[in-house]
């Protein structure tokens, strides 16, 4: 068994995109227009898995947009997405300097959770080890949930 994607349906492409791509620093491999469902797949995959993404053997996030408005709700029902980073705290501040609510800060130096345009809850795990306690983050309080 093979682990190849997991999908998440979205309501606003180009936000989607800016948070993924723009933000968490994801790169798009692939995208497939399917005119007849009317929808469009967009793949990304993590910068290190780059270059196996296109082997089709590394692990992708699969966008999918479709293209006539509907509503979704219950992200949270989805899970959440996570992705090991190199700097939690460089990461966070982009983030929030973006307008990314931070849900639960890197307190610890290790993890910290935000969501999505359309919800979904996104782990982030910094690289190694966890990184020594910092501000703004050690005294920062969570924000809703994750």
């Amino acid at each position: 068994m093979q682990f190849l994607h997991t999908m998440v349906r979205v309501s606003d492409l180009d936000a989607s995109l800016h948070f993924y791509c723009d933000l968490l620093g994801l790169k798009e491999v692939r995208r497939k227009d399917n005119d007849k469902g009317r929808f469009t797949l967009v793949f990304l995959a993590a910068p290190e898995d780059e270059e196996r993404s296109s082997q089709l053997n590394a692990p992708e996030l699969e966008l999918t947009w479709n293209w006539d408005p509907e509503e979704y709700q219950g992200g949270r029902n989805f899970g959440h997405l996570a992705y090991r980073v190199d700097d939690i705290y460089a990461l966070c501040q982009k983030l929030m300097d973006n307008g990314v609510t931070i849900n639960r800060p890197p307190r610890d130096g290790h993890m910290a959770f935000v969501r999505s345009p359309d919800g979904i809850s996104v782990e982030l795990l910094q690289k190694g080890d966890a990184l020594e306690p910092a501000e703004p983050w050690a005294s920062m309080e969570n924000t809703g949930s994750w």
